[in-house]
């Protein structure tokens, strides 16, 4: 799920008031990975691309269910809609909208 904000404030913290930490940048596309757990352990997590263009911030949300089977493969258990994707797209909203 794809949420378009426009803001100058920077993604990083943007990211962490909602919870979420940095996990690293895509070196191909320039995006950002942010992380955050839902239930205090590794997975299930929701897992956020974030990339700011002018004065907009992109943020392409998904759940991971669990972790890549294979070592070095992309592939997971992701969920890119459903409830509670919807849910947290809504909560990140309602945070950034306190900060914006």
């Amino acid at each position: 799920m794809i949420i378009s904000l426009k803001t100058n404030q920077n993604p990083y913290n943007l990211m962490r008031s909602c919870g979420y930490y940095y996990q690293e940048t895509d070196s191909k596309t320039g995006q950002l990975s942010f992380i955050r757990s839902i239930t205090g352990s590794d997975y299930p997590r929701f897992h956020a691309y974030v990339k700011k263009e002018n004065r907009e911030v992109i943020i392409n949300l998904h759940l991971d269910q669990k972790k890549p089977i294979y070592k070095g493969a992309p592939a997971h258990a992701g969920e890119y809609s459903g409830p509670v994707v919807e849910k947290e797209v809504e909560r990140i909203k309602q945070i950034l909208s306190l900060t914006n």
